[in-house]
C-alpha cells in the first residue's frame, strides 16, 4: 500500500498509486484525487482513467493536473484552489510526491501564504522545498 504523507489536514501527497489504492484512499477519507502524473511518463504506469474510474466510482472526485518538471503559475494555482475547495481531504500523487507537493506550495506562496511555513509544512511531509519556494534555511 502506498504511503500517504500528510501535509495539511486538507492535503496529503503518496508516490504513483493504483485504481485499486485509489479506492482504498477513498475509504481512508479522501474526497479528492489530484493525479499529477502524465499519462505514458513511464512503462508500467497505471492509467489516468483507470484510477479515475476506481476514484470515482468509491464516491470521490478526480482531477488530472499533469505537470511536467517544474509546475507552471496556472497549474500550481488550479491545484491550491482545488485542495481549498474540496468537500473533504485530498490525496495528490505523483511519481514520488515531489511535484504533486510542489505544486501546491507553489499557488498558495503565489496567494500570499508565508513561504516559510510552507517549507516547515513540506519539511515535515519529507519535502525540501526551501529551493523551490526561494526561502533561505
Amino acid at each position: 500500500m502506498t504511503e500517504y504523507r500528510k501535509v495539511t489536514d486538507r492535503l496529503s501527497v503518496s508516490a504513483q498509486i493504483s485504481a485499486e489504492e485509489a479506492a482504498a484512499a477513498v475509504g481512508d477519507g479522501f474526497a479528492l484525487v489530484i493525479n499529477n502524473r502524465p499519462d505514458g511518463e513511464a512503462p508500467g504506469q497505471p492509467a489516468g482513467a483507470a484510477i479515475e474510474a476506481a476514484a470515482r466510482a468509491a464516491g470521490a472526485d478526480y482531477l488530472h493536473l499533469p505537470v511536467t518538471g517544474r509546475p507552471s503559475p496556472e497549474t500550481a494555482r488550479a491545484q491550491a484552489q482545488a485542495v481549498a475547495h474540496a468537500r473533504g481531504p485530498v490525496l495528490a500523487f505523483c511519481r514520488s510526491g515531489t511535484r504533486s507537493i510542489t505544486a501546491w506550495a507553489m499557488g498558495e506562496a503565489a496567494a500570499g501564504v508565508d513561504r516559510n511555513e510552507l517549507v516547515r509544512l513540506a519539511a515535515a511531509a519529507g519535502y525540501d522545498l526551501a529551493p523551490v519556494l526561494g526561502v533561505q534555511p
